[in-house]
């Protein structure tokens, strides 16, 4: 619903977090990237017209509130605060790069670039040159507006109406399945809970705000600190192939993400001669099953993938069994307890930069099983891009689109190798496909 002009609306705590969270040197922003095929604003030659996508754009935005709304200082707290979006400064035609692989480096380069904060925190990039006859599509969001899913949706809002409604649809029916297979959905309020279950949530808080700040990994050098150069690398994999050949050990998509990034993992390190921890623990968001006007409502899953193990299969049922234990619990305590408020995230913030309880961030999105189109110009490609934060120097995201798993490799390009990283995910998935 949509803030009237000079109405203010409280930012929710995990929203008003992930503004805490942002630092300019680790911009917490979500980062999405397309190539878009001639059509509407897009010319035969892939010449592109801003001035039209801006027109085009300009009759979405009412549909997406958060795009309409600036975050502001009310005394002590954070706010959302109406205002008329600069379309000029947030659709922008950018220099041509040369190929897939200048646009990566684009996009490596945007991870480290903040987004303003005087003004509502999105923009859209076009770009030139990334493939013949095609442009890149560039949309970033701040994660104080949206988690994966809530930004996936949002996309939506951006495109033709009824290309829009099928993605929508399709998300949330996603929330609606995941929060059925667990039982539940975001975890009660207090007041519908008796004494013991209070005090077994106090005493869960306690535990995983502990256990952030035990030595779970030896040292390695997917931890430390984050250099300011980025690597970008994308991968796309046939996603009905790679579903096929998971479910033959009994796993999902997820658990074959999961599954392909351990082996890519430990073909990097081995590549540059660094030690393989015994287990990669990683963080992986699951959805919550209600969001109450908030933008993100994710839980967190904690997942040790097994390394050493050659065998595919074997590894796939391992990492399966694994994310099925632990994916209700994870609902179940919803987000970290730090930052649930404002103090806490500062803490967070402070302390995760050096934490060695886990060693990477991957997170899977579901996202819209029909082609879209941004303002007439057909979507061929996406990837989503995911920040990395504290001392983790390695994230992976990936987003199921038109019968592709599209996945983006975000690192910290003088620590690991994203081109390096990427093909190994890619022979990856192309052993699990084989399988079936």
């Amino acid at each position: 619903m949509a803030v009237p002009s000079g109405v203010r609306e409280r930012l929710s705590a995990a929203d008003a977090s992930n503004v805490v969270l942002d630092a300019p040197d680790q911009v917490n922003a979500f980062l999405m990237a397309g190539i878009l095929a001639p059509g509407g604003p897009i010319g035969a030659d892939g010449a592109a017209d801003p001035a039209a996508l801006r027109v085009a754009l300009a009759a979405r935005i009412p549909s997406a509130p958060r795009l309409s709304q600036r975050v502001v200082r009310d005394g002590r707290h954070l706010v959302w605060e109406a205002t008329e979006p600069d379309l000029d400064r947030h659709v922008r035609l950018v220099a041509p790069v040369d190929g897939r692989a200048g646009f990566e480096a684009l996009c490596a380069r945007l991870t480290v670039t903040p987004l303003p904060l005087d003004r509502p925190l999105w923009e859209v990039l076009v770009v030139p040159g990334v493939a013949p006859a095609r442009v890149g599509f560039v949309l970033r969001i701040h994660h104080a507006v949206a988690d994966g899913l809530a930004a996936v949706r949002l996309v939506g809002d951006l495109l033709r109406a009824d290309e829009a409604q099928a993605m929508t649809d399709a998300a949330a029916a996603s929330v609606g399945r995941e929060a059925a297979a667990s039982g539940s959905g975001e975890p009660s309020g207090p007041t519908r809970r008796g004494m013991r279950a209070r005090l077994e949530t106090l005493a869960s808080g306690v535990e995983r705000t502990v256990a952030v700040f035990r030595r779970a990994v030896p040292r390695t050098v997917l931890l430390g600190p984050i250099g300011p150069r980025r690597g970008v690398a994308f991968v796309d994999a046939p996603l009905e192939a790679l579903a096929a050949g998971a479910a033959t050990a009994g796993a999902t998509v997820n658990d074959a993400l999961l599954s392909a990034v351990a082996a890519a993992t430990e073909a990097t390190l081995r590549t540059r001669a660094e030690p393989v921890p015994p287990t990669l623990p990683v963080s992986v968001p699951v959805a919550l099953g209600r969001r109450r006007g908030s933008g993100n409502a994710v839980g967190v899953m904690l997942v040790p993938l097994p390394t050493g193990e050659a065998d595919p299969a074997r590894r796939l049922r391992r990492i399966a069994e694994l994310t099925r234990e632990r994916k209700g619990d994870a609902r179940a305590r919803g987000s970290l307890e730090l930052t649930r408020s404002r103090f806490g995230t500062r803490l967070f913030k402070r302390l995760v930069r050096y934490q060695r309880f886990i060693v990477m961030f991957v997170t899977n999105v579901p996202g819209p099983r029909h082609p879209l189109a941004l303002a007439g110009a057909p979507l061929e490609r996406v990837w989503p891009l995911a920040a990395i934060q504290g001392n983790v120097r390695l994230g992976i995201a990936a987003l199921s689109y038109d019968g592709m798993l599209g996945c983006a490799v975000h690192c910290d390009a003088d620590a690991v190798p994203a081109e390096v990283f990427a093909s190994a995910l890619g022979e990856e998935f192309d052993r699990i496909a084989t399988l079936a």
